[in-house]
């Protein structure tokens, strides 16, 4: 390695950790930010520690992961269970807990409802046709369903 190189890796790291932050403006995700800031990290320890190049990639690398997992965690919404699925294009879902009137008795635990201009086919206990009932869960494609 140059000795430029070595004598001045600190200040590399920084303006790597800038181009990062700036791909975050040009680019939005929400991920080059987390990177840029453990490369603007590594700049500061390597130009403090004076380390070798082998010791600042190993120290960036551990860096990232810690950034990105902090960073996930600053962004994530409050009560939102990780990787939970938020309802959005899922119509039966979104449909819990309203209530809709059968459309005719329900016969083997089975009938149907109408929701807006379609059809839901439902489970849930034998009733009789115009009874109102609440929608407790989703199964598949099939909405599940009780007395209200």
């Amino acid at each position: 390695m140059p000795d430029w190189l070595a004598i001045h890796s600190g200040w590399l790291w920084a303006i790597l950790g800038l181009l990062l932050v700036g791909g975050e403006i040009l680019a939005p995700g929400i991920f080059l930010i987390w990177l840029g800031l453990a490369a603007l990290l590594t700049g500061a320890i390597v130009g403090i520690a004076n380390l070798g190049w082998q010791a600042a990639c190993i120290i960036f690398a551990v860096l990232a992961v810690a950034c990105v997992v902090a960073g996930r965690l600053l962004t994530r919404r409050k009560n939102e269970e990780p990787d939970a699925a938020t309802g959005l294009n899922d119509r039966g879902r979104q449909l819990i807990g309203k209530v809709f009137r059968l459309e005719a008795t329900m016969t083997g635990g089975e009938g149907r409802i109408r929701v807006g201009d379609s059809s839901w086919r439902v489970t849930g206990p034998e009733l009789l046709a115009g009874t109102e009932v609440k929608v407790v869960r989703v199964d598949g494609a099939t909405l599940v369903v009780e007395k209200a």
